[in-house]
């Protein structure tokens, strides 16, 4: 079976909620400002700074970014 490749915008979101978890600043973001890559990948790393904060753990952290 053929794994479908997902669309960016969702890989942006999800590398923003992985950076987030690990520590990195909103400032690392990787995309050019005001564009809809860097939306979905602060998004995501607003939902994992948030989990941080709440007390997730590492190993939430992890099957959380798996299933997204």
């Amino acid at each position: 079976m053929k794994k479908h490749k997902r669309d960016q915008e969702h890989r942006s979101y999800v590398k923003g909620y992985q950076a987030a978890v690990i520590g990195r600043s909103i400032e690392a973001c990787p995309y050019q400002e005001q564009s809809q890559m860097a939306y979905h990948w602060s998004r995501g790393w607003r939902e994992g700074r948030e989990d941080f904060w709440n007390g997730y753990n590492q190993a939430s952290f992890q099957q959380k970014a798996a299933s997204l």
